[in-house]
């Protein structure tokens, strides 16, 4: 998705589409250096590695895993740890 398409929700996604919604106690600064980031994109990617050159409308390349990066990228913001289920270890 780049920056300037509208932001859909879950229940109006195209049945080939994926939505996440996911909510992060932390600040919009924050959040922007754990995207951009590569030391603190490797700590919640677990493995996977992300290709774009972060300017708005850019292209954004990264294959699967979603749901356990974006819980390994809540967890790292709300308390300062890595992810460390039984899926996430897999990667580590």
């Amino acid at each position: 998705m780049t920056c300037d398409q509208k932001v859909k929700r879950p229940w109006t996604a195209e049945p080939t589409e994926k939505v996440f919604e996911i909510f992060i106690k932390t600040t919009p600064e924050r959040l922007w250096e754990a995207i951009v980031d590569p030391e603190l994109r490797q700590r919640y990617n677990f493995g996977a590695s992300a290709s774009s050159d972060w300017t708005p409308g850019s292209h954004y390349e990264l294959y699967g895993g979603w749901p356990m990066i974006l819980s390994g990228l809540k967890t790292l913001l709300e308390s300062g740890e890595s992810l460390t289920t039984p899926g996430s270890l897999r990667y580590s």
